[in-house]
């Protein structure tokens, strides 16, 4: 083994998403003095990721503006990157951890900020060309070097991710078809009006959506996709096949080491793993969420990843503040812009404020009489006033909340 950094890097950070690369920057900017590595396994600096299925596959955005920060950042504020490097073992006791080439690399703090890896499908025909997932620039690249060939595109998956992807493509002028195995789409995230206004959406595109379907196998021809068979025998043709069916997350050298966790690793609201000096933040951290009455989640999005970073930076800085950050997301198809604040998780009301028809409508999920989150489409200011109602878990009357001629701000509880 070649010890490639003799003197240990006072803080090494593993992963060089959304996650890391606050993590540094936030050091720096509560000036921190020690030194500073983040290390990644894309030959890339690091990025923004949500653009790549959308603005960047329909071309709309180069990869210089998806850049978290130019070279010379990186530079000015003396933080090292090691790019092109995967860690595969983690020696907790020695602060030392192993990459793919045998190299040794010591830390005195290690900041886990992996994420994951797109989830794969358990069938055959998943590693023939023309199967992407698309988590990487060289993912979305490999896509669009085929577009011009692409005669349909199959998008496998009924999430955000695969809607994003599926949009993009049909703007693009491709026949594109959505598979997704549960009855509606976005069915682990959202509740049955937006499910239900996105399935008639894309089907108003002209985008074949089949919900309650599964996938039985990817056929190919010469190594190369050629269609999906399902499980009723019907064989689909596609030469572009999109997986979008969730991520595993990239904590195996963390458990093997001794981490506590299983779906993530676990840490505690300080982002601390159960292992010294090191902490898990992003995709890949299984955390007690206050949003979701204190249960162990993990948050894909990238709010959570930089306030999780924040958080770390803030405690290696001497200042304790656990993480209590409110969820938002987003997602951009056609054109329609849905912002999301709170979880859903385990709601039992459903209140609907707006027009659907209209395309200009809000989703309000309720638990217990209390506002725990809203889905808000084509309607910034109902989210940028809902997110007080989240915080508060206002009780509101649900005919006040559905009338979208009072505003939101007005509802909240003095």
């Amino acid at each position: 083994m070649t010890d490639t950094n003799p003197t240990p890097f006072d803080v090494l950070i593993v992963g060089a998403g959304h996650g890391g690369a606050q993590a540094a920057i936030a050091l720096r900017q509560r000036k921190f003095e020690g030194t500073i590595a983040m290390l990644g396994d894309e030959p890339e600096l690091p990025y923004e990721r949500p653009p790549l299925s959308k603005e960047y596959l329909a071309g709309d955005k180069p990869f210089e503006r998806l850049l978290i920060r130019p070279a010379a950042f990186w530079v000015d504020r003396d933080i090292t990157l090691l790019p092109g490097q995967r860690v595969v073992s983690v020696d907790a006791p020695a602060h030392q951890v192993i990459t793919a080439d045998g190299a040794t690399i010591g830390y005195r703090t290690l900041i886990w900020a992996t994420g994951g890896a797109p989830r794969r499908l358990p069938c055959a025909g998943h590693d023939l060309s023309g199967v992407h997932g698309v988590r990487t620039r060289a993912d979305v690249d490999r896509m669009i070097a085929e577009l011009p060939a692409v005669t349909h595109a199959i998008v496998i998956g009924g999430g955000y991710i695969g809607l994003e992807a599926a949009a993009v493509l049909t703007k693009l002028g491709k026949p594109v078809t959505v598979l997704e195995a549960a009855p509606r789409v976005l069915a682990r995230v959202a509740g049955e009006p937006l499910s239900h206004f996105y399935e008639a959406e894309h089907r108003a595109h002209g985008v074949d959506l089949r919900t309650g379907v599964t996938v039985e196998s990817i056929v190919g021809q010469d190594g190369a996709a050629s269609g999906v068979r399902l499980a009723d025998g019907t064989v689909l043709p596609g030469n572009l096949v999109i997986v979008g069916i969730g991520i595993i997350p990239a904590v195996a050298p963390l458990l093997a080491a001794g981490a506590d966790g299983g779906n993530g690793v676990s840490v505690d609201a300080l982002c601390r793993t159960s292992l010294p000096d090191i902490f898990a933040i992003g995709d890949c951290a299984a955390h007690p969420n206050p949003y979701a009455d204190g249960a162990v989640i993990r948050l894909e999005s990238v709010q959570n990843a930089n306030d999780q970073a924040t958080t770390v930076a803030k405690l290696l800085t001497g200042e304790e503040t656990p993480y209590d950050a409110v969820p938002w997301f987003w997602s951009n198809q056609y054109d329609l812009k849905l912002q999301t604040v709170g979880l859903s998780i385990g709601h039992d009301a459903v209140v609907l404020r707006g027009d659907v028809a209209a395309r200009s409508f809000s989703v309000i999920y309720l638990k217990h009489g209390h506002v725990i989150a809203l889905d808000c489409v084509n309607a910034t200011r109902d989210y940028v006033q809902g997110r007080a109602l989240v915080v508060a878990r206002a009780v509101v009357d649900p005919a006040r909340l559905a009338d979208a001629t009072v505003p939101l701000k007005e509802l909240l509880p003095a």
